[in-house]
């Protein structure tokens, strides 16, 4: 897949860890990494996506409607508490893009998650 640029806001399909590490699954991901570091850098950031919806305090919800292209076949949400760094050689396919509105909530979720208390 590295002949496609891999873009912010790009929804990917990658092998993501189990937080214990004891293993990994295919899942859906959104990349959040800006170009500057994607064309720079053999990696990219990505957040994880999951259908399993839950109301957490780190969680954005994702739709069909909240999609430029591809298509969701339920809801879902942003695990924005769930950030990886992953090789660009490990994504199995691009399913879709995210519009820009809902990276700008990811990001400011990230930012609460971060910042400096």
């Amino acid at each position: 897949m590295e002949q496609i640029p891999l873009m912010q806001r790009d929804l990917l399909l990658v092998p993501f860890p189990f937080s214990d590490q004891s293993g990994n699954k295919v899942r859906p991901v959104m990349v959040v990494s800006n170009r500057a570091f994607n064309e720079h850098s053999e990696d990219l950031l990505v957040v994880g996506i999951t259908s399993n919806i839950s109301r957490g305090k780190y969680t954005i919800s994702l739709s069909s409607t909240d999609l430029e292209e591809g298509q969701l076949y339920s809801k879902c949400c942003i695990k924005a508490e769930n950030i990886l760094k992953i090789e660009k050689s490990m994504v199995v396919k691009k399913i879709g893009k995210a519009k820009k509105e809902k990276l700008e909530s990811t990001i400011k979720t990230i930012n609460k998650i971060i910042s400096a208390q």
